[in-house]
Formats: C-alpha cells, structure tokens, sequence
C-alpha cells in the first residue's frame, strides 16, 4: 500500500467516515449546481421534450 502511512497519523475509524462525507457533500452539491444552472435538466426530470421548430 503506497499511502498506508497516512493511517499512523490519521485513525481509520475518523478517516474513512470523513473520506466518504466529503465524496458525498462534493456529490450533492455537484448535482444542485447542474440543477440550478441548467435549463434542460429540470425539465428532463419532469418529462417534458423540447420540440423543434420545423
């Protein structure tokens, strides 16, 4: 294991837990920017397709 010597400094039982909170945090707010940004996604979720001008 090439990085095991961060578990001497930092315990198991409060690393892991914090590793997978920040991947989760990182997630949510990840997918609340593309919602809130975009116009299309909102609109994917309710169903609804763009038609196109013909």
């Amino acid at each position: 294991m090439t990085n095991g010597k961060i578990w001497l400094v930092v315990k198991p039982t409060v690393g892991i837990p914090l590793f997978l909170s920040a991947a989760v945090i990182a997630s949510v707010v990840v997918h609340a920017a593309v919602l809130t940004t975009t116009t299309w996604l909102p609109a994917y979720y309710q169903g609804s397709a763009a038609v196109a001008a013909e």
